[in-house]
């Protein structure tokens, strides 16, 4: 199976789709879609790379593994599709977005606005099985999503590295050039959100950042649908 992201992605992460282990992990789970609902859909699957180009990373936010609910997953981490109903992390994450900046929440949970400014909503781990989290832990997506983290360090133009929970901070390794920024919390979760992600204003801390650093701030607010 081939995998095309139709921008730089193909040449900065060549080495990686072109190996054994990643053609093994594909077929995996194209051979898991047979039997099991699968999200995302196959054509969702590489979005958040699709949407953000490697030379217009700017902010990494980091999640866990895509919602196992239907219709929910399209590739990008904490986002659903308009007309879905928002997950409550998300709606924590704009209960803290409207502390921090002021933002009103969007009547929709999709945050593609986010990924066409060089957000990308990367999930540690891909693909997972209709109505059972972390199903696919540990079957090869995070040594993909690893060297992910480890091409956006590389890069000389610094990056503002989100990782909300524990799952996003076992990436924080990778992370050694000291031009990044990283900011860390507890997950947006309702199970965690009260214990250090609300107050934490990473919004402002991520435009304050990119200013510093003679970038365009990320304009935070997500158009009504």
């Amino acid at each position: 199976m081939e995998v095309y992201f139709e921008n730089d992605w193909d040449q900065v992460l060549a080495d990686v789709i072109r190996h054994d282990e990643f053609t093994q992990l594909l077929s995996r789970v194209e051979e898991e879609r047979k039997t099991h609902t699968i999200y995302p859909k196959q054509e969702d699957l590489f979005s958040a790379f699709q949407f953000t180009s490697y030379a217009d990373t700017r902010v990494v936010i980091l999640g866990q593994d895509p919602y196992h609910g239907s219709g929910q997953a399209h590739g990008l981490s904490f986002s659903v599709q308009p007309g879905i109903k928002v997950p409550p992390s998300l709606k924590n994450i704009y209960k803290e977005l409207e502390s921090d900046l002021g933002i009103s929440a969007p009547n929709h949970g999709c945050l593609q606005s986010w990924a066409r400014q060089g957000v990308l909503l990367l999930n540690t781990i891909l693909t997972v099985r209709e109505s059972t989290p972390l199903t696919h832990k540990k079957i090869g997506w995070e040594r993909f999503t690893d060297a992910v983290i480890q091409k956006c360090n590389e890069r000389e133009q610094p990056i503002v590295f989100v990782l909300w929970g524990k799952p996003a901070q076992t990436k924080k390794k990778f992370i050694t050039r000291n031009h990044h920024l990283i900011l860390e919390s507890v997950h947006p979760s309702p199970l965690s959100a009260r214990g250090g992600f609300f107050g934490s204003k990473p919004f402002s801390h991520i435009n304050q950042f990119l200013q510093e650093s003679n970038m365009n701030p990320i304009d935070w607010s997500i158009p009504t649908i």
